[in-house]
């Protein structure tokens, strides 16, 4: 039962010295990143029905028909 205990305690070594110890752990407030959901451009961005033809794709106007 003694060898069953030092195998063990040396492939315990050896994962030790193979892979060392884990990472450190990232706080949720470093991983988070807050950003303000419509930037200070954003009513340029609004849409603008007037202005919505020049968006607008058809094949058949495209075509000329």
């Amino acid at each position: 039962m003694n060898q069953g205990l030092t195998r063990e305690a040396a492939e315990a070594a050896v994962r030790r010295a193979r892979f060392g110890r884990l990472p450190e752990r990232i706080r949720f407030e470093d991983m988070a990143e807050q950003v303000e959901a419509s930037p200070a451009g954003a009513v340029k961005a609004s849409y603008n029905p007037e202005g919505q033809w020049q968006f607008y794709s058809c094949l058949a106007l495209d075509l000329g028909l």
